[in-house]
Order: C-alpha cells, then sequence, then structure tokens
C-alpha cells in the first residue's frame, strides 16, 4: 500500500504538435509523488518545449511548469501559438 501511496496518476492532455509527436491527445501517467510538471514533460521527452514557450494547465487553470502534481488531475500541454 504504502508503494502506491507514493505515485500520483495524471491525464496528459497535449495539443497541436505535441499531441502529433505523443502519438494521440491523452495519455495516462504515473509518477513520483511530489513531481512537478516540468518532471512530467522531461518523461515525455518534450523539455525544448518549454524553451519554446510552453504553456501548461491543471484542470484548466494555467500555471507554472514547476507546480507540482497531485494525484488524479489533468495537466494541459499547449504549444504556442504563432501568428501569420
Amino acid at each position: 500500500m504504502a508503494k502506491q501511496d507514493a505515485v500520483v496518476d495524471v491525464v496528459v492532455v497535449a495539443f497541436g504538435p505535441l499531441a502529433e509527436r505523443l502519438g494521440g491527445r491523452t495519455h495516462p501517467q504515473r509518477l513520483p509523488k511530489g513531481s512537478t510538471i516540468r518532471q512530467l514533460v522531461a518523461e515525455l521527452d518534450l523539455t525544448e518545449w518549454i524553451e519554446f514557450g510552453l504553456s501548461v494547465a491543471i484542470n484548466g487553470d494555467r500555471c507554472s511548469v514547476d507546480a507540482v502534481l497531485e494525484d488524479g488531475v489533468e495537466v494541459a500541454l499547449l504549444p504556442p501559438v504563432s501568428g501569420g
């Protein structure tokens, strides 16, 4: 039981080119308790997107990539939008 308490389960919802890179829009992830979105992004091999201006949200509320994840949350990964 203690081992299960040491993890959080989250659902990642990726948009645009991030969804394409991950092979779909929705991805369940299990991470160590205390993990941040930055660590989640690294786990998904998307770290360079932080430098490109990645926006993130937890349960629909925008937040920092350094926000700590709680069990059961939905994490949206929103790539920067470029206009033309």
